[in-house]
C-alpha cells in the first residue's frame, strides 16, 4: 500500500494536503483544475519535492525523506527525458547502469527485449531526434519496463500526441503495468483518459488531494469541485 498520512506541502500562496491510500496494482487517475497540485502530488510521491509534515510510506516502509533513486517509483514525464545525444540503447541502458558504464551482454539483451516489447525492435541505434513523438513515448515506456519499479507515475506523458495514438499508448501502459503488477498514477487534464484507463480517481482541488474513488461512481455522481472542473 502507498500511504500518504496527513501529508502537507506549501510554497508561497500554494498549499496541498493529502491523507489517502493507494493499493498496489491499481490504475489511478489524478485529475483536477490547472494549478491545483496534480504534478506536485506526483513530485511528492516520487521524491522530487519534500513535504513540510506528514508521512509517506510504501508497504509499511517510511520513504518520506528518501531520495528519488531510493523510492519504488518510475517517473514518466511529458518530455520523456531522453538524452538527445545518446542512442535509444544508451538512453535505456541508464535504467540499468545509471553510472553510464558499458552494458554487459545480459543487460544489452534486456534493453533489446524492452524495445521489442514496445514496438521499437531494431531502432536501438537511433537518437531521439530521429524518432516520432509516439516512438519517443514508447522508448520512455521501455525504460520504465527496465526499471521494474512497483509504482509508475505518469505526468501527462502523452498530452502532445493525437487522440488515437494517445489511446494506443494508454493501452500499452495498461499492458506493461499488468506485467509488472505496478500501481499506476496518471495525471491528466482529460476526463476521458480517467474514464478510459483508470479504476479509481484521485481528485485534486482546492488544496486537497482527495482519497481515491471508483471511477464510474465518481463520474456518475461527481462532487461539486469535480462538477465545476467539468463545467457541468
Amino acid at each position: 500500500m502507498l500511504t500518504l498520512a496527513d501529508l502537507r506541502y506549501g510554497e508561497g500562496d500554494f498549499s496541498l494536503s493529502a491523507d489517502l491510500e493507494l493499493a498496489p496494482g491499481r490504475r489511478v487517475a489524478i485529475i483536477g483544475p490547472s494549478g491545483a497540485g496534480k504534478s506536485t502530488l506526483l513530485d511528492l510521491i516520487a521524491g522530487f519535492r519534500l513535504p513540510e509534515s506528514g508521512r509517506l510510506s510504501w508497504r509499511g516502509e517510511d520513504i518520506t525523506r528518501a531520495t528519488p533513486d531510493r523510492r519504488p517509483v518510475a517517473m514518466l514525464f511529458q518530455e520523456n527525458n531522453l538524452f538527445p545525444h545518446l542512442t535509444l540503447t544508451r538512453n535505456l541502458g541508464l535504467a540499468l547502469r545509471p553510472d553510464g558504464r558499458r552494458l554487459g551482454a545480459t543487460e544489452a539483451a534486456a534493453v533489446g527485449e524492452a524495445l521489442e516489447r514496445v514496438g521499437l525492435a531494431g531502432l536501438g541505434g537511433r537518437r531521439p531526434g530521429a524518432l516520432s513523438g509516439g516512438q519517443q513515448s514508447r522508448a520512455a515506456l521501455a525504460r520504465v519496463l527496465l526499471q521494474k519499479r512497483p509504482v509508475i507515475a505518469l505526468d501527462e506523458p502523452f498530452a502532445a500526441l493525437g487522440p488515437a495514438l494517445k489511446v494506443e499508448m494508454l493501452e500499452l501502459v495498461r499492458t506493461v503495468a499488468a506485467e509488472l503488477g505496478a500501481l499506476v498514477l496518471l495525471v491528466s487534464h482529460d476526463p476521458q483518459d480517467a474514464q478510459r484507463f483508470a479504476e479509481e480517481v484521485v481528485l485534486v482541488a482546492e488544496g486537497v488531494a482527495h482519497p481515491p474513488v471508483e471511477t464510474t461512481a465518481l463520474f456518475n455522481d461527481p462532487p461539486e469541485a469535480l462538477r465545476r472542473y467539468l463545467g457541468s
